[in-house]
């Protein structure tokens, strides 16, 4: 069987955005609104065992106060440490990883289909692609993002809606 497609994730794939952005951007989020959370990049780690940003605030908050966070107190946190990723992105301090421009040409120029298949947020998704590779519509196909599916990584839904999109197995 001849390799088909590439399907491309985000996050630690295209460019190192957890460690270097997302983290960076929570710690930015959580001191603006005095929240005595701050991740250094060893104990960061363990949190990406929880898929989302929402997801990930509510569980570090639930564990610092021993309740349930209110759901607007964390949309809030989410929204500013969307903002603060954006900034990062936009003072150019993230970068696509050693070899990936080199790859996603080659699969190109081969024929291949590509697509990004992450469930990060598309706005994060558009904010990164824009920055760091704006000829992505012309190699994306589509983007699979985290608000097309119910379930988020690891679950393969995202997968699985990438296959049908090229008409693969």
């Amino acid at each position: 069987m001849a390799l088909e497609a590439l399907l491309w994730d985000v996050d630690g794939t295209l460019a190192e955005t957890e460690r270097d952005g997302h983290r960076r951007a929570f710690n930015r989020a959580f001191a603006e609104a005095g929240v005595p959370i701050h991740w250094d990049p060893p104990g960061y780690g363990a949190w990406l065992a929880i898929a989302g940003g929402h997801e990930r605030i509510r569980a570090a908050l639930r564990q610092l106060e021993g309740t349930e966070p209110d759901p607007r107190r964390v949309a809030a946190l989410q929204g500013r440490k969307q903002h603060h990723y954006a900034a990062l992105i936009g003072a150019g301090e993230l970068a696509l990883r050693p070899g990936v421009a080199a790859l996603l040409a080659a699969a190109a120029n081969a024929g291949l289909a590509q697509g990004v298949v992450t469930t990060s947020g598309r706005a994060a998704v558009r904010a990164l692609l824009e920055r760091l590779l704006p000829t992505a519509p012309e190699i994306f196909a589509f983007w699979v993002c985290g608000e097309d599916v119910s379930r988020k990584k690891p679950d393969p839904e995202a997968y699985a809606q990438a296959a049908r999109r090229l008409g693969l197995s």
